[in-house]
């Protein structure tokens, strides 16, 4: 499958450098740093939320676990875990469990991890369980600079 044209088109109408490493399906971000030889805490991964305002996308580093109740201090609702029925609802171009950390290119508000403002290079799912997208940590923030930041990680 490669990178989701949605993202190929967020990427692009940005003017954002990037490139694709392709790796072993993987089941999981936290394996797909192993294999790719990427550290955990470089690797954004995305989990999709749902509160009684809609989904919101948190954006962690893969080392890390969310705190539910952190998130709920930062949105001022409860949140619980989307299923992957409603991710893949949310993702339509991209592989089941392969959830995008850029919610923007999809119209999903989002909040991200302050442990990500600081790293050089991040790394990221491209849609699917195959590919992993490159870019420098300053882009990365740039693209998502809509976000709102906190600290949610446990």
């Amino acid at each position: 499958m490669g990178i989701a044209l949605t993202l190929q088109s967020y990427f692009g109408d940005h003017h954002v450098a990037y490139d694709v490493t392709r790796h072993a399906r993987t089941a999981n971000s936290s394996r797909t740093a192993e294999a790719c030889h990427v550290p955990g805490e470089r690797l954004a991964k995305g989990v999709v939320l749902k509160s009684g305002v809609g989904y919101i996308l948190a954006v962690l580093p893969a080392s890390k676990r969310i705190a539910m109740e952190a998130v709920e201090k930062v949105t001022g609702a409860p949140v619980a875990l989307a299923s992957e029925q409603e991710a893949s609802m949310l993702f339509p171009d991209c592989e089941t469990g392969a959830v995008p950390v850029f919610g923007a290119a999809y119209g999903i508000p989002a909040v991200m991890d302050e442990e990500l403002d600081d790293a050089e290079d991040i790394y990221c799912e491209g849609g699917d369980h195959l590919s992993l997208v490159h870019m420098k940590g300053r882009e990365f923030r740039e693209l998502m600079s809509g976000a709102e930041r906190a600290h949610f990680v446990a």
